[in-house]
């Protein structure tokens, strides 16, 4: 009865990890968007005062965003990467640690270019 009883907490703490892991992957999800949005209102206050004067103003504020976006989608990945290792997954397949950082540096990449266009072009 013991050995049986084990087992089934045993199945109960591994399924618990896979819905930890699972979890984590949809709140690293949630965090690149929230980078992703604030990257958009950083553009978008850009392009709606960009007659504002002087030019520099709006320019700064849209990088503030920018550079904030691209914060956050790093402390994300950084966050469930060190989360994922601490678990195992049991019957699971999750999100390697390798692709949240190849999302995170790719949004961070098109961040970076977007600074770079919004004090070179505008």
């Amino acid at each position: 009865m013991s050995d049986e009883r084990d087992e089934l907490a045993e199945e109960r703490t591994d399924y618990a990890e896979d819905r930890t892991l699972l979890a984590n992957e949809r709140t690293f999800s949630g965090w690149a968007r929230t980078s992703m949005a604030a990257i958009g209102i950083g553009l978008g206050f850009n392009a709606l005062f960009r007659s504002m004067e002087p030019v520099w103003i709006p320019k700064s504020i849209a990088t503030l965003f920018i550079l904030l976006g691209i914060m956050l989608v790093i402390l994300a990945e950084r966050r469930a990467c060190k989360l994922k290792q601490r678990l195992d997954s049991h019957s699971v397949e999750p999100l390697g640690g390798m692709n949240m950082r190849i999302i995170a540096v790719a949004i961070s990449l098109g961040a970076i270019g977007l600074i770079a266009a919004v004090w070179i072009l505008f």
